[in-house]
């Protein structure tokens, strides 16, 4: 988890991430002058909370914003401007924050005491993002599936909630309408390999489990926002955006129970 600062002036960009720097000691604090540049930012790394000025040339702070919150939901936006104008913009865009320049270090305390997401210890342990494209983590860091296929196999597993599915089931999720049961099978065995390997190579393995015919995932050992969404958290709640999954068609079934409140 890391923090974004983003403004045109170079001497309130170092104010800023020496004030910022306080009040989050260890924190990695990435800053840059460029909106365009913050967005390659945050396609490359895990941002727990953006601090943007809102008047920049070209790309405003407001449109960045946007941006953001499309490649993480939870990404927590502070504004940080001269001006009062954008506040009622700033809020219906579910900022976190809104402060004014000169950034005083009280105001910086407050907005982080209370992040509409509150930050997240991401060295340890295994994250799932279920909400928009199915993307899995491990300490802040995305994980890597052999195959394209063993990520699906796992993204549905995720989506059972700790419940088992059989080979058979499996291999129908995948090839619907294929004929060939026992190369499916072995192939299957295969993509079963795969999640293991990855789970491994970041010491995650016990969240996967199998027995005979049988897999599933383990939900305790895994921070999912569909999972603490279906609890009510409220963090969960307020990140989802209609999206699920939305990679794979067969997630449209666990969408239309999100839809209808969470099908619990």
């Amino acid at each position: 988890m890391q923090v974004l600062i983003v403004d045109d002036e170079e001497m309130v960009l170092e104010e800023t991430k020496e004030t910022v720097g306080m009040e989050l000691p260890g924190m990695k604090i990435i800053c840059t002058s460029s909106a365009l540049e913050a967005v390659r930012i945050a396609d490359r790394r895990k941002i727990g909370i953006a601090f943007l000025d809102i008047e920049m040339p070209g790309m405003d702070g407001l449109e960045l914003a946007e941006k953001l919150k499309k490649k993480n939901p939870e990404t927590n936006i502070v504004f940080v401007t001269a001006y009062t104008e954008y506040a009622l913009k700033a809020f219906d865009m579910f900022a976190s924050g809104y402060l004014m320049k000169p950034l005083q270090r009280k105001d910086v305390k407050k907005a982080i005491r209370n992040l509409r997401y509150p930050l997240r210890d991401t060295k340890k342990g295994l994250r799932v993002q279920c909400f928009g494209n199915f993307e899995v983590f491990y300490g802040g860091e995305p994980v890597t599936f052999a195959r394209a296929k063993a990520k699906e196999i796992f993204a549905y597993l995720i989506d059972l909630n700790g419940a088992a599915a059989t080979t058979g089931e499996l291999c129908g999720i995948l090839w619907e309408d294929s004929m060939d049961v026992e190369k499916n099978k072995h192939y299957l065995r295969n993509l079963i390999a795969d999640i293991r390997n990855a789970l491994q190579d970041c010491h995650a393995e016990d969240a996967f489990l199998s027995g005979r015919n049988r897999y599933s995932v383990d939900p305790d050992k895994i921070e999912c926002d569909y999972y603490r969404f279906l609890q009510r958290d409220a963090a969960a709640v307020n990140s989802y955006r209609g999206e699920y999954m939305k990679q794979y068609s067969w997630a449209e079934f666990s969408l239309s129970r999100l839809e209808c409140g969470g099908g619990v």
